[in-house]
């Protein structure tokens, strides 16, 4: 890609991002969640292989409509209160309408069709970009519209997102399809204690950002995109594989990893509000998503490749490891003492 569209791109994601976190007022959010989208278009695409314009298309359509959705919301909410602020939402058939519009954007189950697919025709860069920054102007969204949603919706959606992403995770070969359907678990953790703890849903995506972040510049730096080439990697790379099971394992959340402290405050959580079969049936649900990390984990540092006179051994190359890898993997890690610090500010 052009260095010089590659800079308009990212400046483009950053003031649409901005924008969006920025607003009060619904038009100004919608041009920020466009700009965003339009942005990210030619980074989808920018292989030029069928895969990614296929890809590419599918975003743009399914943003498109979502975006659609957000306006007709919001213009309801006008039409029935006079009031075009994002904190003012008290129709009810807007609040279900951004609901669905926000599930959208998100990729929250049963709206999360296509976004393993958009992921699995990127780069592991670009589905970087879709995983993380991509998803905070949306979830901003729903932070500031949190107390005038519906409880019912979002907490079913949360359920489907937790069993959808880990079941569907199982038997996927292919690392970023895997990690599309971790982030999709991810979000039914948000999306569940946001009506009760907007803060810790806050906190969540955080720490999912930092842990994914670490696991998809970690493949990057192996140029891994299938469980096959994985299982080559340790031979070439040992230190980094480790460190990428450690950090799946910290994704999975098991303790005493970073992973673990936004589950076990999200369970508190949803205990004090006398929801313990929702957290039980997430904490249960967590166990799908755990198969296909260990699975990760396991073809990253303990199967052995094939010794077969047709197998192909990548070439052993010494590229530098990017320091952010090593920056968000130490994070990804060694957080959980801060747990105290965590619960004082929540």
């Amino acid at each position: 890609m052009n260095p010089q569209a590659k800079l308009v791109c990212t400046i483009s994601l950053l003031m649409g991002s901005a924008i969006t976190l920025s607003s009060n007022h619904w038009v100004m959010a919608w041009t920020g969640l466009e700009i965003n989208t339009l942005a990210i278009l030619p980074m989808i695409a920018k292989s030029h292989h069928p895969r990614s314009i296929e890809a590419a298309t599918k975003y743009f359509l399914i943003q498109a409509a979502a975006s659609t959705l957000i306006l007709f919301s919001s213009m309801t909410n006008a039409w029935h209160t006079g009031q075009w602020d994002i904190t003012q939402l008290t129709c009810p058939t807007s609040c279900l309408i951004l609901t669905t519009a926000i599930a959208m954007k998100l990729g929250l189950v049963p709206f999360h069709f296509w976004f393993p697919e958009v992921l699995q025709g990127c780069s592991l860069t670009t589905g970087l970009l879709l995983s993380t920054m991509l998803k905070l102007p949306p979830m901003a969204l729903f932070f500031m519209t949190a107390q005038s949603l519906s409880p019912t919706p979002l907490v079913t959606m949360a359920i489907l997102s937790a069993a959808i992403g880990g079941w569907m995770g199982l038997n996927q070969t292919q690392t970023r399809k895997i990690l599309a359907f971790s982030s999709i678990s991810h979000l039914g953790w948000m999306t569940i204690i946001l009506m009760y703890s907007p803060k810790l849903a806050l906190l969540n995506f955080y720490l999912y950002a930092v842990m994914t972040s670490a696991v998809f510049l970690t493949l990057n730096s192996m140029k891994t995109l299938n469980l096959a080439t994985l299982m080559t990697t340790w031979t070439k790379t040992p230190a980094l594989s480790a460190a990428l099971m450690l950090t799946l394992l910290s994704l999975a959340g098991l303790p005493p990893l970073t992973g673990f402290l936004p589950k076990w405050l999200i369970i508190q959580e949803l205990t004090k509000q006398s929801m313990t079969p929702a957290a039980t049936i997430m904490a249960l649900l967590s166990l799908l998503s755990l198969f296909f990390y260990l699975r990760l984990a396991y073809c990253a540092t303990i199967t052995l490749p094939p010794h077969t006179t047709n197998h192909m051994k990548q070439w052993h190359i010494n590229e530098p490891i990017n320091p952010l890898v090593a920056i968000l993997t130490t994070t990804s890690l060694i957080l959980l003492p801060i747990s105290p610090m965590v619960l004082t500010i929540l």
